[in-house]
């Protein structure tokens, strides 16, 4: 009998090993596929001789993979389960690394890498979000654990994977495919661990497919009168601080560019990791102020990013970094607490497919910032981030009124109560 003991509790070992933390790699692992390309901007401006736009649009061609990813798998995980939409995800962001490794020179090979490499992560986002959440739940740890564990894993990704890629890029050779070969490898390792993990969605399969895609939570006037201002700031301001200040400092960064934008990913995701804890405890139900938080943070660091123009300096543009990342964490996590006590219990997925989806419509300023300054050449950046806070300040005036009217109050379910709720119901424990 004590063998057998020993034989259980090895057991319960490993499968603690497989739950939630095997699906944080998976997310971790695409989030890292998603952003390796970031830091690499310089280089494709340099050595391949892609103009701004053009190297813009490819950081923005992910977001066309992710978005549809999102919104079909995320429902379709609360139909199918999580695992069978969330074991595509590691195989795809392989093969899109094997692409971009292949395209260093090549706009189609780089534009589809760019996509399948959105799909993968645009799955994790979705799919691996809720996985995490439900794998929390079932383990009896606090109800936002699992919302901070997905925050926490896809920014850990975004980091780490940027500042190997500058790293590598700068001085390993072959800089162009060796840091996708890293992500290759993590991606065939993930595989394998999710591969195991149990499933959390048993429902039975009920009712029609179109009706699955229906995501009754997004109709909910808080989500679009207080969620969805501060949503696409979330990505907006990581796209300022890693891929808009870095291009700022070329001429000063010139013999160490790739790196420097690199190191502009990792403070800034950085501190996005770390203030997330702090968002965690600053969020209330039923109050603005964590998104408050998040919106005037964005706007001090945009105002930052006006004294790099102004003055250009690495030291402030590295402070700006920081801010705009804390920025963006802020927004991340507050936006996933109010969504996960926002959505009802078989449309979690989905509504988190919608947050995401609108946190990355920030992550073409780039791309469009380089198109109006090349199709009206009198507009500077300096005008274009003034734009960009002008916009903050009406989005948190209007968070402000819609959170003090009845027609975004909390829901017909208090959202104290609905985070209990979720905890307790039998397919997500």
């Amino acid at each position: 009998m004590t063998s057998l003991d020993a034989l259980d509790r090895r057991a319960g070992s490993l499968r603690s090993l497989i739950g939630w933390p095997a699906v944080s790699l998976a997310v971790f692992t695409a989030a890292w596929g998603g952003n390796e390309f970031t830091p690499l901007l310089v280089m494709y401006r340099t050595t391949s001789n892609m103009s701004a736009v053009v190297v813009n649009l490819l950081l923005f061609m992910y977001v066309l993979g992710i978005i549809p990813a999102m919104l079909i798998g995320g429902p379709l995980s609360d139909r199918y389960g999580r695992r069978a939409l969330m074991l595509p995800s590691p195989i795809i962001a392989a093969v899109g690394s094997m692409l971009l490794a292949a395209g260093e020179h090549s706009v189609p090979l780089l534009t589809a890498g760019r996509v399948l490499s959105g799909i993968a992560l645009g799955l994790a986002m979705a799919v691996g979000g809720t996985w995490i959440k439900e794998l929390s739940d079932r383990a009896g740890d606090p109800p936002s654990s699992g919302a901070r564990r997905a925050a926490l894993s896809l920014t850990a990704g975004f980091g780490v994977g940027a500042g190997l890629a500058a790293v590598l890029a700068q001085w390993a050779p072959l800089p162009g495919q060796v840091t996708y070969l890293v992500n290759i490898a993590l991606a065939i390792a993930s595989f394998a661990l999710i591969w195991t993990t149990p499933e959390t969605r048993h429902r039975p399969t009920e009712g029609r497919l179109l009706d699955t895609m229906t995501i009754p939570s997004a109709m909910t006037p808080r989500f679009w009168l207080v969620v969805a201002p501060v949503a696409p700031w979330v990505f907006g301001a990581c796209a300022m601080a890693y891929a808009v200040i870095p291009a700022l400092m070329m001429e000063r960064t010139s013999r160490w560019a790739i790196v420097f934008a690199g190191l502009c990913c990792v403070v800034g995701l950085a501190a996005g990791f770390f203030i997330q804890t702090l968002g965690k405890k600053i969020d209330r139900p039923g109050s603005p102020r964590a998104p408050l938080a998040a919106m005037a943070l964005v706007a001090v660091g945009m105002g930052l990013a006006i004294g790099v123009v102004v003055a250009p300096s690495v030291p402030l543009a590295l402070v700006a970094a920081i801010v705009l990342g804390c920025g963006y964490g802020m927004a991340l996590i507050s936006g996933l607490l109010e969504v996960q006590r926002l959505a009802g219990p078989d449309d979690l997925a989905g509504l988190t497919a919608v947050f995401y989806t609108l946190t990355y419509l920030g992550f073409g300023s780039p791309a469009a910032m380089s198109w109006i300054m090349t199709r009206f050449p009198s507009i500077t950046h300096t005008e274009l981030f003034g734009f960009g806070i002008v916009m903050i300040a009406v989005g948190a005036v209007a968070v402000v009124v819609a959170n003090r009217s009845r027609i975004a109050g909390p829901g017909a379910v208090p959202p104290a109560e609905h985070e209990v709720d979720l905890a307790r119901e039998p397919q997500h424990v």
